[in-house]
């Protein structure tokens, strides 16, 4: 990979953002997806992006690994598992230019999706505005284990499998379903911690066989990861401190000319 100064060093803000990303705004690290795939080929950039976001996913787990809730996971596992098959077998058959122009697609789709979820947060904190406490764990997150809420954790998983397959892009997705089920900020982030650890990681043997994580792209990894610590530690430090909307807003806004730099390229 032909990597210049200035591509390493968008690569290592993008690494850093990930670490943040991941202890403090989940979601956050679409913007280091349009990054890597600007700086990188599109389809290789997602081998890249995978060890990275691994090692920030660890780094989330020790943070909040004591506020999952297993049952939401098991009740996303299966489906994801089958969205991950479905974008396996997508980049199996999709050159370059296919690839990036469907991670340009999901970002700005992703983009639609956060403002639709800010919205609908919004609307929900107006109705409890009566329970201030945003630390709190929901009563019973997740919601009850019915036909239409099983039929919910399908789509949702399917579709999170897929993006987080095709394009690392699976935060979002699960953004939406996790608020959408009454989860609270420390419940919320414990149980996205551990759902992208496992999902990460048993995405890493299908990208070695599509040839997407090599010896090379490993290479740029172990320089990368050392900014991905830094990153995580100051999301710990923000994470009660940070005002949300802006932030978010900045995210939209970046994401939204990421997609729209990687359909126009």
């Amino acid at each position: 990979m032909d990597i210049t100064w200035w591509g390493f060093a968008a690569l290592a803000a993008a690494a850093t953002l990930v670490g943040f990303s991941k202890t403090a705004v989940s979601g956050a690290n679409t913007v280091s997806l349009a990054v890597f795939a600007a700086v990188l080929p599109a389809r290789e950039s997602t081998g890249v992006l995978l060890p990275v976001l691994i090692v920030g996913d660890v780094l989330a787990v020790i943070a909040y690994r004591r506020h999952a809730h297993w049952p939401t996971l098991w009740r996303l596992f299966p489906a994801v598992a089958g969205g991950v098959l479905l974008g396996t077998g997508f980049l199996y058959v999709a050159g370059d230019d296919a690839v990036r122009t469907s991670i340009g697609a999901i970002l700005l789709l992703m983009a639609g999706v956060t403002v639709w979820r800010r919205r609908a947060a919004r609307n929900e904190a107006k109705a409890a505005a009566t329970d201030p406490d945003d630390t709190a764990e929901a009563t019973d997150p997740g919601g009850p284990a019915t036909r239409a809420g099983r039929l919910k954790a399908r789509s949702y998983g399917v579709l999170g499998g897929f993006t987080t397959m095709v394009a690392n892009a699976g935060g979002p997705v699960m953004s939406l379903y996790l608020l959408s089920a009454g989860f609270r900020k420390l419940g919320f982030l414990g149980t996205s911690a551990w759902f992208f650890l496992i999902v990460n990681t048993s995405k890493v043997p299908f990208s070695v066989g599509l040839g997407l994580i090599d010896a090379r792209s490993l290479l740029l990894d172990a320089a990368l990861v050392l900014f991905v610590i830094p990153g995580a530690l100051l999301g710990k430090a923000c994470v009660d401190r940070i005002d949300q909307r802006l932030f978010e807003r900045l995210v939209i806004g970046a994401t939204v000319l990421g997609g729209l730099q990687l359909l126009l390229r």
